[in-house]
């Protein structure tokens, strides 16, 4: 009987201690965790402490090097400016330096009235020594060290990071800076000699009429063989960017709601531009020359290499742009689309080029439209129901000679007034 309670006794002792033992061994393997975790923690802390020095040690470096070349006096306080101008950059110096060179050609005389900065995207050395080797320029640095998280597999995260930078850099330059307009130009362009005359003539339309969302320097149809007049200017249903200028007021509304990625294509969205329109040129006022970026050289040989940027010196100030008004444009473009020649059939491509005067051509979809574009070898493409560079459904383009030639949509004579005979 004793031996009995004994080992009964010992049995529940052995059973207690094995049951602290367990509570031990996971209190242990807690511990380990909670360790680990901190361990995380604290590499984490330190990764982000040696990035917040190494932004701070460029941002006094940038302090120091501003403040020694005065470039701070680079904006007049005396003039008010009539828009700043950005170059967006991020890690193609020698493409930047090429800009740079371009605009200072034609700035330098205008540089109060057109206050030049660089933005870049990241630490690239290369391209803060070449933007900090002009004391005609601000230089201005986006450092985000934020992870991109694409929304789709296979995207390329450079479209999101380029959407990031410029909300960055439109939000400095409005909101730090107070400028009323920005010029965004990006790094691969050219410009040409009006093109600070023809932005000033434009920014008293923006102020004027509010139904203008933007001006443009650029026509996506702008390839030598389908220009001629450097003195036309258009309103287009279609943003066109590569060298655009914008309002406060514009940004005010778009900042808060700025995509994550393909910014430039949602401003071709109809919820975004509200049935406002873009002014744009005939003859182009930039040229892009970046066959390498982010989009890879999509379209350069085609599209952006052929582009005819223009050398005529505009005096835009003697120019009366009253015609480009809401109230105005359609009846002036209605009056040009009217005089031009109904051309139909399947050989319509062929009979225009034998027309000395101008041509319209009517499509019936955007299928009918592409197969259409594509004879003459305009750009096909199309966003949100809306052809590149259309008003109301009609992309006009010269052929050749002085003609010009409009696709008309099916029903972009009834928006123009114009009665079918």
């Amino acid at each position: 009987m004793r031996l009995s309670a004994t080992l009964s006794e010992y049995a529940d002792r052995l059973a207690v201690a094995l049951e602290s033992e367990n509570h031990c061994t996971s209190q242990s393997r807690l511990l380990t965790d909670q360790i680990s975790i901190h361990q995380s923690n604290i590499v984490s802390l330190q990764e982000q402490n040696r990035r917040q020095a190494e932004e701070c040690r460029q941002l006094k470096a940038l302090l120091d090097d501003l403040e020694r070349k005065g470039v701070r006096k680079v904006v007049d306080k005396a003039q008010v400016p009539v828009a700043a101008v950005v170059i967006m950059a991020c890690n193609r110096a020698d493409y930047l330096q090429r800009t740079i060179e371009s605009i200072l050609k034609y700035q330098s005389s205008v540089a109060s009235k057109y206050p030049l900065f660089v933005s870049q995207d990241g630490s690239d050395p290369n391209v803060r020594s070449k933007a900090m080797s002009y004391n005609q320029l601000m230089y201005i640095q986006h450092l985000d060290s934020e992870p991109v998280q694409t929304e789709r597999p296979g995207e390329l995260i450079a479209y999101y990071k380029i959407a990031r930078h410029y909300k960055w850099a439109m939000d400095q330059l409005f909101y730090k800076h107070n400028f009323s307009r920005v010029i965004i130009l990006e790094d691969d362009m050219e410009i040409a000699p009006d093109f600070f005359d023809y932005f000033e003539a434009a920014a008293a339309l923006l102020e004027k009429d509010k139904s203008i969302m933007a001006v443009s320097s650029w026509n996506d149809n702008g390839q030598k063989q389908f220009v001629h007049d450097p003195y036309e200017l258009y309103r287009s249903d279609f943003f066109p960017g590569l060298g655009w200028m914008l309002t406060k007021s514009i940004w005010d509304e778009l900042s808060p709601k700025w995509p994550k990625a393909y910014w430039d294509d949602w401003l071709r969205l109809k919820e975004n531009h509200k049935g406002r329109q873009f002014i744009r040129p005939e003859v182009c006022r930039t040229y892009n020359f970046g066959e390498h970026g982010s989009s890879l050289g999509q379209f350069f040989q085609q599209y952006l290499q052929p582009i005819k940027l223009n050398n005529v010196k505009v005096d835009w100030k003697a120019k009366d742009l009253s015609y480009l008004t809401k109230d105005n444009y359609t009846k002036h473009f209605a009056n040009i689309v009217r005089k031009a020649k109904p051309v139909h059939g399947t050989d319509a491509v062929l009979k225009a080029y034998n027309i000395e005067g101008d041509v319209r051509i009517q499509y019936r979809d955007q299928p009918d439209f592409e197969w259409i574009a594509h004879q003459f070898g305009i750009f096909e493409e199309w966003k949100d129901g809306i052809p590149r560079t259309s008003f109301k459904g009609v992309v006009v383009f010269r052929y050749h000679t002085t003609r010009r030639i409009f696709l008309v949509g099916p029903d972009s004579l009834r928006q123009l007034g114009i009665e079918d005979a």
